[in-house]
């Protein structure tokens, strides 16, 4: 599932910038990594095992005049983040912008009932695990370098929990522990925040069972916005936090989700 925003809309946040985004060979990663070219931006599209979907998203990229190149890694083993790490900061000559998109969130499970062991290890390890070595890996490349900006993708998921998919809220709770820590240790030279959006219509929930037996209707009803979002809508939302603007934002947990939780004071 792919949109297109109109180019004479869309800013020039990162003009002469580079950009990592992981988990972009599909889905919102793909829609983010597309949206920074727009901008401007040069891009280092990751992916674990869709090297199809990667290639997609550069001939995207391509197709808007942008730059980019695919670089493939497992963040859950420490190794290939380190290598992944190595060899965009080698073929960019540094980086600006690292955007941790990659997560799993156990789509298959449908009640809190079917929780399986199997689950809980692999959506920690790559939720929390992954994005803690990329976090540590790729910040401590941009210290050296003396600046950046890091953009973790949460979830409005951790406000209410989930009765579907608990190790789901608990990893991306997880996330806000990793924003806060190297927030603090990077500062004032690396900003490290989280964005969180609430539900998006990627391709991949409009294929879960719930979605498409009456759960989208029932959010939409709740959602103040009345809609649901595609991911190209949120792709420049979730940039925000890398940019200018942002530059005194750090630690910080964003969300936008149509009003749903109402979040705040």
């Amino acid at each position: 599932m792919t949109e297109q925003t109109p180019a004479a809309s869309v800013p020039r946040r990162f003009e002469g910038r580079t950009v990592l985004v992981t988990g972009a060979g599909t889905g919102y990663g793909a829609e983010i990594a597309v949206r920074a070219a727009q901008e401007g931006a040069r891009v280092a599209v990751h992916y674990r095992s869709s090297a199809a979907g990667a290639d997609q998203t550069v001939a995207r990229i391509k197709d808007v005049g942008g730059e980019a190149f695919t670089v493939q890694a497992d963040i859950a083993i420490h190794a290939d983040v380190i290598r992944m790490a190595d060899e965009v900061f080698e073929r960019f000559g540094g980086l600006d912008v690292l955007v941790n998109n990659v997560g799993d969130v156990a789509g298959d499970q449908m009640s809190w009932r079917d929780l399986t062991e199997e689950s809980i290890d692999h959506v920690l390890a790559v939720d929390v695990k992954g994005t803690m070595l990329c976090v540590h890996e790729v910040g401590s490349r941009m210290l050296e370098q003396g600046h950046g900006a890091i953009v973790n993708i949460g979830s409005t998921v951790i406000v209410r929990g989930s009765a579907r998919a608990p190790q789901y809220a608990a990893a991306k709770y997880g996330i806000l522990g990793i924003t806060k820590s190297y927030a603090q240790a990077f500062a004032p030279t690396v900003r490290v925040n989280t964005f969180a959006p609430g539900f998006i219509e990627t391709q991949t929930l409009l294929d879960r069972a719930d979605w498409k037996s009456g759960r989208r209707e029932d959010m939409i009803a709740k959602t103040p916005m009345r809609r649901i979002p595609g991911p190209a809508e949120l792709a420049g939302t979730a940039l925000f936090l890398a940019t200018d603007d942002a530059a005194h934002m750090t630690g910080v947990y964003l969300n936008a989700d149509g009003g749903f939780n109402m979040i705040g004071a």
